[in-house]
Formats: C-alpha cells, structure tokens, sequence
C-alpha cells in the first residue's frame, strides 16, 4: 500500500495593497446578478509552472522559491491597487422598517485584505497531469475550498496558494464569484502576471478593470432583500 502524500503549510500571511486609492475609501453595492451568486461556491483556478533551475548565485532550490514567493508577494500587492474590491468585505445592513436587507463591498482602507499561504507537497509534475482527473491531494493545492461567495462577510474575497512540487510550483488561486465571473478572474490574473514581470514599478496596467457595478436604469444602487424573519 502506498504512503498517502500529505500537504505540509510552511507559512500563511496576508497581503495587502501597496498604497490605498480613491476607491478604498468606497462602498461597492452588490447589484442583481451579484447577490443571485452569494449561494454559490468561489470560483477556483490553478497555474502549473516548472520549477525554475537553481543559479550559481543560489546556495540551494529554497533560496529561489523564497526569491519567487517575494515576487509574487511584492507584485500582488501592486496589482491589488487595481483591483481594491477584491480586497473588502461583504456586509450586511438591516432595516427593520421594511423588513429587509441589503449587501454591499466594504473597501474602506482596505479591511479585509488577501490571504497568501505556502505550501509543500512531494509530488511530481507528472504525478499532477499523468491522471485523467487529477489526484485527490490537488483539491488541497486551493485554499478557501468549500467555501460559498456569502462567507465572504468574515473570509477573504480572494486567497491565493503557492504550493511547492518536487519539479514544479502550483499556484492556486479561490476568488469570490459574487466579486466578478471568469473573465474578471482571468483579468486580475493577468494583470498579476504583467506586474510581476515588469521592473518599473510605477507603470501603468495594460487594462485598467472596471469597477462600478451595473444597475438597471432608474434603480437605486441599493438592492432590498425582503425578510420575514431574521433567522
């Protein structure tokens, strides 16, 4: 009988923006299509890269993971400035007199904050791809699993996991659905990439999101939802 691999949490930490913009100072409210989500779980997507070859620079493999960490961190933090939603909490005002509620972003000086973990597993590339459906253990290379986009009042909007392989790095990444679909994930995800790859700092983003919601013409941004009971 074979050994069961097991997923080793070397550190957890949480990001936050470089510096606070104009938005985090925002309450974003959550429109229709947003709410109709908050029942569903986050949206999950995994990159797979080849660990890179250990320099003549380096002592040993862990002082580039370390170097590649720091990346990512330092450039996460610039592309969360961007993106400063994915960086709030949800929350809830009640009223009473209807009965109702309604739920919006809180992005004020960035409450929330993201979740960055590393992790190790010794595993192979090939053991990650050779499975038609991919081992039982890649479900542990994305954080928040099981959780649904309401959670988002006391979990983070988004979470990211870097897990070290044998021969490779996995990156796997949990991203509020009622925050933005597919297209927006891969968004922030490529713009992540584009700012981890640039030297200069301070340029600007190929493709600045859109932040403001949409709400049908002559609703309020505020959406009411009815209650009969609190419970």
């Amino acid at each position: 009988m074979s050994t069961p691999i097991i997923l080793r949490q070397i550190s957890r930490c949480i990001i936050k923006p470089q510096c606070l913009p104009e938005e985090s100072k925002q309450i974003y409210h959550l429109n229709p299509w947003d709410i109709s989500m908050l029942s569903s779980h986050y949206v999950q997507a995994g990159l797979l890269f080849p660990k890179p070859p250990v320099s003549i620079n380096q002592e040993d493999n862990h002082d580039g993971i370390s170097a590649i960490l720091d990346q990512l961190k330092e450039s996460l933090s610039r592309t969360l400035v961007h993106f400063i939603p994915l960086t709030g909490r949800f929350i809830t005002q009640k009223s009473n007199n209807p009965h109702s509620y309604s739920i919006s972003v809180d992005c004020r000086d960035a409450p929330g904050v993201v979740e960055f973990i590393h992790a190790v597993a010794d595993l192979k590339i090939a053991d990650v791809l050779s499975p038609m459906d991919g081992p039982p253990i890649v479900h542990s290379f994305f954080p928040l699993n099981g959780v649904v986009n309401n959670d988002g009042h006391t979990m983070p909007l988004l979470a990211v996991q870097v897990t070290e392989l044998l021969d490779g790095i996995f990156m796997g990444c949990s991203f509020n659905h009622a925050i933005g679909d597919g297209a927006s994930f891969w968004h922030f995800v490529n713009t992540w990439s584009e700012l981890c790859r640039e030297e200069v700092k301070d340029k600007r983003i190929s493709f600045p999101p859109i932040l403001e919601r949409w709400f049908p013409n002559g609703h309020s941004p505020i959406v009411n939802l009815p209650f009969s009971d609190h419970t």
